[in-house]
């Protein structure tokens, strides 16, 4: 029988992440919060309705970047322990005072992008001129004057910024601290299910009994909540579409594209281009799983089996600590100081437990150490999720110590591709690293099953299903709960044909994911893994130095995801690199049929 997850507060501190790291103490934290509004409410006396010369730009923009180092560490304080514990009514309190702080602070700092953009943009050149520091944030404060409104309109939305972001809230409300799942019965043993049983065990489950019912009831709960999830939905993409027309953009991808500094066409790319080419190795890869398993038929509950279950190997957090340093050593002895330190002082939550967020992400608050939060089974491909999440937190540790905060975050078509070429790394020191053929079998089917599975098609299939809904949001097209259904389960029929049995109640997948309250993010993470695959083979294959890509970690978002991509001397304009990427997965699915056969 699966057991309950403990409480927070039952863990094994070591485990988890030190808080300290941003501040000591809650009452440390407090006074700083205190002191940053004492110092915004001066910088307004001292900025507003001033900003007339480019020397006055100049020292606001310098003592804005300090004031917003500051919030930065402020606001992660209260969101990280929220993601640990959302059930904590102390987390809840502190995050929900906060709220209203940062957004009292929002209107207060509302005019100086109000004001710079009423600046002609020969003045804000001469201030761009004073400093690299600055220049790329006012360069963006000229680009961004097509689509500005009036100072009043703008000062308005900022005010109303709690409530058109409260959808992505709400959701992980439901979700987390709401949504409670029943157990089930197997061949009379009683079973507990919840968000992260489900996601970190239950999926990879071997008895396929037991996969199987996880699987029915957990979609069975979701379907319960279908109809205020998708309420809760589409008032955010409403929003969405409402703020494109407000800002003059044609359309919805227009507007939400136009941060990642890349067109439509090259989203599209990634979409078509793995839905048409990878689709049919895919479809191999899942007719293997039935092979092996035994399986009267192949389901979507069956996806995310193991090739070789009886291989799976565990390792400790410790034994992890050792893998990583060797795995991720080929990056160099300063790259490996990150790894150590990630460790050494708890940047790390490792133990699940009720109320943790599910998944894993990265946070790296400006001038403070990074949190990375995972939820550790113990399991060998945990070491991959882990040497990810690491790359997020080197790339940020070295954007922030190289980059003033205007200038640390790239755009997000290129933000996962740091991480993927520490997963794909770490993955070749494992096949080096294996004694046997077995092993390097089930290393590269881990390859397939998490990092391209997860990257190239679950969240690929989440942005084929964003591409559908916001063509809808276009054309003002009413959504519902059973609209959204039906295009989620008509993206996984078309991309697993007939090699998958895809369930009606499959179409409520969508309401697993954050990613829709995040813009048109899931589709990056295939861009991202495609330019993360081609790195990692020219550093394997010595064909650039190490430093060559921690200068481009370093350099941030001071260029757009192209050029980046063109400092290790990779061309992102074509599919070119997209289809070698496909070829080599396709290869690879091959190589491990090949070997089972």
């Amino acid at each position: 029988m699966k057991k309950q997850l403990p409480k927070r507060h039952e863990l094994n501190i070591n485990q988890t992440w030190d808080m300290a790291n941003l501040f000591k103490s809650e009452a440390l934290y407090l006074e700083a919060f205190d002191q940053v509004e004492t110092d915004i409410d001066a910088f307004c006396q001292q900025f507003e309705n001033k900003l007339s010369s480019e020397q006055t730009i100049h020292e606001a923009l310098n003592q804005f970047q300090d004031i917003q180092g500051r919030l930065s560490r402020i606001g992660a304080y209260g969101s990280l322990q929220s993601s640990t514990d959302s059930i904590s009514e102390e987390n809840q309190m502190r995050q929900g005072k906060a709220m209203m702080r940062f957004q009292s602070i929002s209107k207060k700092m509302a005019f100086l992008t109000n004001e710079l953009k009423q600046q002609p943009d020969e003045l804000l050149l001469k201030a761009a001129a004073l400093s690299d520091n600055n220049k790329y944030y006012l360069e963006e404060i000229i680009e961004d004057k097509k689509h500005t409104l009036s100072p009043e309109i703008e000062k308005t939305l900022v005010s109303l910024s709690p409530v058109l972001n409260a959808s992505y809230m709400h959701y992980n409300r439901f979700k987390l601290a709401d949504m409670k799942f029943n157990d089930f019965e197997v061949d009379g043993v009683t079973y507990p299910n919840s968000f992260t049983l489900f996601e970190n065990e239950y999926e990879y489950e071997v008895n396929p009994a037991v996969r199987r019912k996880a699987y029915e009831t957990f979609y069975q709960k979701l379907s319960e909540y279908q109809h205020g999830f998708a309420s809760n939905y589409q008032a955010h993409v409403q929003k969405e579409k409402i703020l494109s027309e407000l800002r003059g953009y044609p359309s919805v991808f227009d507007y939400l594209l136009d941060g990642q500094k890349v067109s439509k066409d090259f989203m599209d790319r990634q979409i078509d281009g793995i839905m048409t080419k990878l689709a049919p190795a895919m479809r191999k890869y899942a007719l293997l799983l039935k092979d092996i398993h035994g399986l009267d038929k192949m389901t979507y509950a069956d996806l995310k089996i193991a090739v070789d279950p009886t291989f799976e190997p565990k390792v400790s957090i410790e034994a992890s600590k050792e893998l990583l340093k060797e795995g991720l050593s080929i990056l160099g002895p300063e790259y490996n100081q990150i790894v150590h330190r990630a460790f050494d002082e708890r940047w790390i939550d490792f133990p699940q437990n009720q109320g943790k967020s599910t998944g894993g992400f990265c946070s790296s608050p400006y001038g403070a150490s990074s949190y990375i939060l995972i939820n550790w089974n113990g399991q060998m491909d945990e070491v991959m999720v882990l040497a990810h999440e690491l790359g997020h937190a080197g790339h940020f540790q070295y954007a922030n110590a190289n980059q003033s905060i205007l200038n640390t975050r790239p755009s997000m078509y290129f933000i996962e591709a740091p991480s993927t070429t520490n997963e794909l790394l770490m993955a070749n020191h494992l096949i080096q690293k294996a004694s046997s053929e077995r092993e390097k079998t089930w290393i590269k089917s881990v390859m397939i099953s998490r990092t391209y599975y997860h990257n190239f098609v679950t969240h690929l299939l989440e942005a084929a299903f964003q591409r559908e809904v916001y063509k809808k949001v276009d054309q003002k097209q009413p959504l519902s709960a059973n609209i959204l259904n039906n295009i989620k389960l008509g993206v996984l029929r078309q991309f697993w044909g007939d090699a998958v049995e895809i369930p009606e109640w499959a179409g409520l997948t969508w309401m697993r994911q954050p990613h829709y309250f995040m813009g048109l993010y899931p589709y990056t993470y295939s861009a991202g893994l495609t330019l993360g695959t081609k790195v990692s083979r020219m550093i394997q294959d010595k064909q650039i130095e190490p430093q060559a890509w921690i200068e481009v970690l370093k350099a941030g978002g001071t260029k757009s995801p192209l050029d980046l991509a063109k400092m290790v001397g990779v061309d992102l304009s074509t599919d070119q690199v997209l289809s070698e990427v496909i070829e080599d997965i396709s290869n690879t699915i091959e190589d491990i049929i090949q070997a089972k056969r």
